[in-house]
């Protein structure tokens, strides 16, 4: 069996499977490709929840030493949120601990609703999520049946907007949001704000940053400066490639711009240069005046 290359891997969760169960399924592949686990890491980029489906980032090799990078790019998610019902985690499988009447709810109010949460806020996480608590997950937790408080933290929601409306029983939406957001709390903010409780009944992740949700069964395999299109890129000769692996720093140089644009007003993700050196990521470079210094070095990929 090939081993599958280093690199951003994009696949299709599908709902239902875990987001471990796809990197399980790949730890396998390199398993029985003949090689170690210790010499091909694999993680994922990002958690969807089982309930969830839609695009999934598989970092093996050394684009697991990107995946801080993720975190403060866009993220698209499709949602429908169910009205008049809350549940202790915010989606369908949950149990049922608020409900509401949404006879009353017309589009007039909820476009106000959601206009109120655009921004930066302070949003509480669903007791069933991934945040650690004591150095456990929070959902663990949450499953042996012991109350899990999380404090609110700082999330932003760069784009919302309603794609239509099953009124009282359901309404569609469209969101772009910064890494970290949670949007099973969306809904249920959503409930609480307009008094008929809610939660979420179906939720896709339709891309990350530039890249789309490739389909079911379909992979497709970043490399190279595909990895981090949206980071300025410093193309990388021999001697510099020698002064970056003795630990010395290389003139600033030229710096190509990105090659993908993030969202109009989207918060700055504070993104390194990119070191290249024959089509190959080689180092995530960090500039310190005229010029830049070794932060990771990536090998090649």
């Amino acid at each position: 069996m090939a081993l599958p290359p280093a690199g951003i891997h994009l696949v299709h969760k599908p709902a239902g499977a875990t987001s471990f169960s796809l990197v399980r399924a790949t730890m396998e592949e390199v398993r029985a490709a003949g090689v170690r686990r210790s010499e091909l890491r694999v993680c994922h980029g990002g958690a969807l929840d089982p309930f969830a489906d839609g695009l999934l980032l598989l970092l093996l090799g050394t684009a697991t030493r990107l995946f801080e990078l993720l975190h403060p790019i866009p993220k698209e998610y499709l949602a429908e949120v169910a009205w008049g019902t809350e549940t202790d985690n915010g989606d369908p499988l949950g149990r049922i601990v608020a409900t509401g009447g949404p006879s009353q709810l017309e589009p007039g109010a909820l476009d106000t609703a959601l206009a109120r949460l655009v921004g930066w806020h302070d949003q509480v996480p669903p007791a069933t999520s991934n945040k650690r608590v004591g150095g456990e997950r929070a959902y663990a937790r949450a499953h042996r049946g012991e109350e899990v408080v999380l404090p609110p933290h700082r999330a932003y929601l760069h784009q919302a907007e309603w794609l239509g409306h099953d009124l009282p029983r359901a309404s569609r939406l469209r969101i772009v949001v910064r890494g970290g957001y949670y949007v099973r709390s969306l809904a249920r903010d959503l409930g609480r704000d307009l008094g008929c409780r809610a939660h979420l009944s179906a939720l896709r992740r339709t891309a990350i940053g530039p890249w789309r949700d490739p389909g079911s069964g379909r992979r497709e395999i970043l490399q190279g400066p595909a990895l981090l299109p949206w980071c300025r890129s410093r193309i990388l000769d021999e001697e510099d490639l020698r002064a970056l692996r003795e630990g010395r720093s290389i003139s600033r140089g030229e710096l190509a711009p990105s090659i993908w644009a993030l969202p109009a007003g989207f918060p700055d993700p504070q993104a390194p240069v990119c070191g290249l050196h024959g089509g190959l990521f080689m180092a995530l470079l960090r500039e310190q005046g005229d010029r830049l210094e070794r932060v990771v070095d990536l090998g090649g990929i």
